[in-house]
């Protein structure tokens, strides 16, 4: 079992966070080796990524279903995916949107996940620390380009 949390400040509304969070393109942007994310349903997302945890580099296919969502304040997200012989991964987070001025948003999630098959042998530390990377990396990505979208609507505006 993985276990993670962390906080990142967006410089932009809370309501244009929130958007973001919804919008497949964006995600799939922001997602490291992300090769596709599409919208399937309601509140369902599917989606192809390279993933590399540890040694084990493998194409994962997953589906992410969102729910107790809360408008604009957050939701929790559901998924799984598998990465064929490289084995399968399933988890959810709980993703809180706080807004701390009209331009800034405080992101916060708490996550859990689960790995099996040829990533449960490569050991907890090392699938903690890669995870913790892959969520670092997204949500740096996803910081950037919501306050850059921002600052662009902002600027045509």
């Amino acid at each position: 079992m993985v276990d993670m949390s962390g906080e990142y400040r967006i410089k932009a509304p809370r309501a244009r966070v929130w958007e973001a969070l919804n919008d497949a393109e964006t995600l799939g942007q922001c997602i490291p080796g992300c090769e596709s994310v599409e919208k399937t349903g309601e509140n369902e997302f599917t989606g192809r990524a390279v993933i590399a945890l540890g040694p084990v580099k493998a194409k994962f296919s997953g589906k992410v279903q969102l729910t107790d969502l809360d408008p604009p304040n957050g939701y929790r997200l559901n998924g799984e995916g598998t990465g064929g012989i490289a084995g399968f991964g399933k988890g959810g987070a709980v993703v809180t949107l706080i807004e701390e001025d009209p331009e800034t948003t405080l992101l916060q999630y708490t996550a859990e996940a689960q790995v099996g098959g040829k990533l449960a042998q490569i050991g907890s530390r090392l699938i903690q620390s890669s995870a913790k990377k892959i969520a670092d990396d997204f949500f740096a990505k996803f910081a950037v380009k919501v306050a850059g979208d921002e600052a662009a609507s902002q600027a045509a505006g």
